[in-house]
């Protein structure tokens, strides 16, 4: 199967299905992949029962549906954004927490945000650029090759430029870009996808993430916000407006403090506990908005594999 041949065909003629169709089937396929129990699933579960140790296996299993659902929406709204006019998009997304953000773009600076697997952050993106300032981020590099150069045209033609995580003077780039503001840098980093992340208590857990918002923003000399995107139904005129019964929400969290340190790998560590805690609130009350089908706490990793990861970081 040529999976870039398939993305490239959905992000290229998604847009051209009436909404109403492609809700049907995605909801069909989020519920066929939920029915089949696979270890995407399964993983999800166990993510949601570490956060959500409130709710039994029954409850956990009932939110993993809606779960799926939303990590399918996400697929479905991203296939079509390039299809939306600005109207649309203006309606489709609903801000909260402005104020923590807004007056340090209106001054010309640029601001860090750390985010979540969670909500569809590329519609979040797309409203960002013509709402509030540039989007500049990163993305794993993906295979096969052509994968990823349409995956980047893709975010480019929404308005988002984007930069290759793992690319000779990546980090450079994005400060530059940064001090270059005003710009928003968001940073999806719930997941470590390198070995130098940092190992923090996400509700009660041991866990990994990246340690890119608060190395960014301590870089940069620029706040840094936690942000939590979640959908919401629409209704009304704003959701003709819209063109779809679905919007997000995205919360703009007040931004976590610098913390004083003796040195700067230590500043980092507590940075980003700092916007790990804020998130972790954002993902209990918004569970089934956080599409992580893989492996985020520690006591889920090959304990061979993580102490040779941190082992390479320096940590042991």
């Amino acid at each position: 199967m040529d999976v870039a041949a398939l993305y490239t065909f959905a992000w290229r003629h998604a847009h051209r299905v009436p909404e109403p169709v492609l809700r049907a089937a995605a909801t069909l396929a989020a519920d066929l992949t939920w029915l089949r129990h696979g270890a995407g699933v399964r993983r999800l579960e166990a993510n949601y029962a570490r956060i959500r140790p409130d709710l039994d296996a029954r409850a956990v299993r009932r939110l993993s549906r809606e779960g799926m659902r939303r990590y399918l929406r996400y697929f479905r709204e991203a296939f079509t954004l390039q299809g939306a006019d600005a109207d649309q998009l203006a309606a489709r997304v609903r801000a909260e927490g402005e104020e923590n953000v807004r007056p340090v773009l209106d001054d010309g600076g640029s601001v860090v945000l750390a985010l979540t697997h969670a909500g569809n952050w590329d519609l979040a993106g797309a409203w960002a650029t013509p709402h509030l300032a540039p989007v500049l981020t990163v993305a794993e590099r993906l295979e096969p090759a052509a994968l990823f150069t349409e995956f980047v045209a893709f975010r480019r033609s929404i308005g988002i430029d984007v930069l290759a995580l793992g690319d000779d003077g990546v980090f450079r780039d994005l400060v530059r870009g940064a001090e270059d503001g005003p710009r928003l840098v968001p940073l999806l980093a719930d997941r470590d996808l390198t070995a130098r992340g940092v190992e923090v208590d996400l509700r009660g857990h041991r866990a990994r993430v990246a340690a890119g918002p608060a190395a960014l923003a301590l870089a940069a000399d620029a706040p840094l916000v936690p942000v939590g995107i979640f959908h919401e139904r629409l209704h009304g005129e704003r959701r003709r407006r819209a063109g779809s019964a679905w919007g997000i929400v995205i919360r703009f969290l007040p931004p976590v403090p610098v913390p004083d340190a003796a040195d700067h790998r230590t500043q980092i560590a507590r940075l980003t506990q700092g916007w790990v805690d804020a998130v972790g609130e954002f993902l209990v009350e918004r569970t089934a908005d956080w599409h992580m089908l893989q492996k985020v706490f520690v006591d889920d990793l090959d304990p061979e594999r993580y102490a040779r990861t941190r082992a390479r970081a320096g940590e042991i």
